[in-house]
Parts: structure tokens; C-alpha cells; sequence
């Protein structure tokens, strides 16, 4: 296939899954990983993560990461190793305004920290991780965040690179309105209201949860009533759903 068709074929593959993309409508996180997984599975990827950008050494890992389709396990080791901050990708995110593309690698070693013959050398290994695609962006309060798209696919073309730049900046706008969204529930539900819903997310009963806070069965049956309507839920499930992926609780 000549090259004008390949690019024919992307392009047109790009604009069904724009059309597809109706950001406006999207109110969840859970929402956007799905938007977030067609995106890296359309441009031939195979894993992605939004992390904020750490600032100092002693933020983990697993504190600053966001969205991620990383399996658990190699996200328990890569935060157990604690080289986030100082990795050399990270250090590259943080000096230019560009997208970076490069070795995954790149997230194991850095000036202050060499890890080419550690035990986490090899962390990726086991993943069809090979090269990154990473770029930085910022909330509209300034708060900078690294979103990588990982996977044994070569460097993406100038054309190719515009349009996904464009499309990761359209889906953290998206990923941002979610912030506020959840910033406005935690707003509007009460302390009490947000203990009960923790504690029913933890397996708790309505009858455990009046003896765990003090207060009667009907007092919590009310918080679970006035917590329901405050996040547009139509039951409780809904509501300790919701509130985890707003990451009230």
C-alpha cells in the first residue's frame, strides 16, 4: 500500500473516532478511561497513563497517577521503586512544551538515579511497552500533568502527532470538567454524608454504620436519601459508584 493511502486510511479512521468522541456529554472518570482507551487502541497503542507531575521526592507514584490502563501489579512495583519524579522522562516533560516520543525506559533512570542494572531495569519488560508517546498539559489553575501513551509501535509522523496532540488535549479538557464536577459534589455532600458512603464502600451495613458513627439507622438511611440525590444517583450503588470514580471516598 503507497504511502497517500496509508494516510488516507489514518485519517479517515481519526475523524470516525473524533465523531465518536462526544466530550460534551461526558460527566465521569470512568467515562473519560473509556474515551481514553479507544484513543490509544486508534493509535496503535497498547497502554496508557495520566499522571499529575510530581514536584519534590517524596510524592509516590501511586499518589500522583490519575487514569491508567497499567495492570495493578506493575503499578504496585513501578510506585514500590519510587523513580517517578526523578526519571528521565519526566525531566524531559518538564523542559519543553512539545511531545516527547522515546524509549518507555526512559521512566527507570534518570541523572540522580541510574537504574540500568537494578532489579527494575527490566519492569516493562514483561509488557508490549516499548516506546512512549508523552506530553504535559495544564489544568486551567496551572497544575501540569504527564499523559503517556506506551506500546511497541515506531515514532508517530508529524501529521500523525498533530492529531493525536489534539486529541489528548480535548480529552483532559474533559478529564478536567470531571475534576469540577467532583469538586462541586464533595462541595454539596455533608461530612457525615461522605463517612456513610466510605463505609458502605468498605462492606459496611446501614446497622454497622449507625454503632461505627453514633447515630441511629434512620439517621443513616436519611444520609444515604439526601448523598443519592446529591449525585444524581437513583440508588445507593450508583451513589458509592459514583463517588469512587469522583474519588470522594
Amino acid at each position: 500500500m503507497k504511502d497517500p493511502d496509508k494516510l488516507a486510511l489514518r485519517s479517515e479512521a481519526y475523524a470516525d473516532f473524533l465523531s465518536g468522541m462526544t466530550s460534551s456529554t461526558v460527566q465521569t472518570e470512568y467515562e473519560v478511561l473509556h474515551l481514553m482507551r479507544q484513543c490509544t487502541a486508534q493509535f496503535g497503542f497498547t497502554h496508557f497513563m495520566i499522571a499529575r507531575i510530581p514536584f519534590g521526592e517524596q510524592q509516590r507514584f501511586a499518589e500522583r497517577l490519575v487514569l491508567s490502563s497499567w495492570p495493578s501489579e506493575l503499578v504496585r512495583q513501578y510506585d514500590t521503586a519510587t523513580i517517578f519524579h526523578a526519571s528521565t522522562l519526566v525531566e524531559r516533560l518538564c523542559h519543553t512544551k512539545l511531545p516527547i516520543f522515546g524509549e518507555t525506559a526512559a521512566l527507570l533512570s534518570g541523572p540522580a538515579n541510574d537504574v540500568s542494572g537494578g532489579a527494575v531495569a527490566g519492569l516493562f519488560a514483561d509488557y508490549p511497552m516499548r516506546n512512549t508517546f508523552a506530553m504535559m498539559l495544564h489544568t486551567t489553575y496551572g497544575e501540569a500533568f504527564a499523559i503517556l501513551l506506551s506500546g511497541p509501535r515506531s515514532e508517530p509522523e508529524r501529521a500523525e502527532t498533530t492529531d493525536l496532540y489534539f486529541t489528548l488535549l480535548q480529552l483532559f479538557e474533559t478529564l478536567e470538567r470531571t475534576f469540577e464536577v467532583g469538586s462541586s459534589a464533595r462541595d454539596k455532600l455533608s461530612t457525615r454524608e461522605i463517612e456513610c458512603l466510605r463505609w458502605a464502600a468498605a462492606g459496611k451495613s446501614s446497622d454497622e454504620i449507625a454503632i461505627i458513627l453514633g447515630i441511629s439507622v434512620y439517621t443513616v438511611s436519611s444520609y444515604f436519601k439526601t448523598a443519592t440525590r446529591k449525585l444524581d444517583s437513583v440508588n445507593r450503588m450508583q451513589a458509592i459508584a459514583r463517588a469512587m470514580r469522583m474519588k470522594l471516598i
